[in-house]
């Protein structure tokens, strides 16, 4: 299955999320988005295939968001993405895409929403140690 991660290893709901992944025995295609943004055109894409608004992907904490008066209620979507691609920690995290679509996963189990339901076999346990699935791999949260 191909999967796509935008991540952010300094995340913790994003560490999650990719352990989740590769604990389904899936590799994902690991993309650094601080590093490496996606382009406005993917950005856009990801933001409607998750069923988002653009005001409802941009991160707030920790970033410059009040600073750049993103605030305001009259800027545009041409204008958030611009701002967001400009300063990509201001995309919030983790995003990521399969066949069966794309989430925002936060939390991380979001992700289970497009990855096979019956890929799971054992036990998962998030950072904060948190069972995620039981040693027969059935899900708890």
């Amino acid at each position: 299955m191909d999967v796509t991660i935008y991540h952010n290893p300094a995340c913790g709901t994003s560490r999650n999320t990719l352990a989740l992944i590769r604990h389904a025995g899936i590799e994902p295609t690991v993309v650094e988005y601080l590093k490496t943004p996606p382009s406005r055109n993917e950005l856009a894409q990801m933001i409607r295939d998750a069923g988002l608004s653009v005001r409802q992907a941009i991160r707030e904490k920790g970033t410059p968001y009040l600073e750049l008066g993103l605030d305001d209620a009259a800027l545009s979507d041409d204008q958030l993405l611009t701002a967001m691609l400009e300063h990509p920690i201001l995309i919030n995290r983790p995003f990521v895409v399969t066949p069966m679509g794309a989430r925002l996963a936060r939390p991380s189990e979001a992700v289970l929403d497009i990855l096979p339901a019956d890929i799971f076999k054992s036990a998962f346990v998030k950072e904060d140690g948190e069972n995620v699935f039981d040693e027969e791999g059935r899900r708890i949260v």
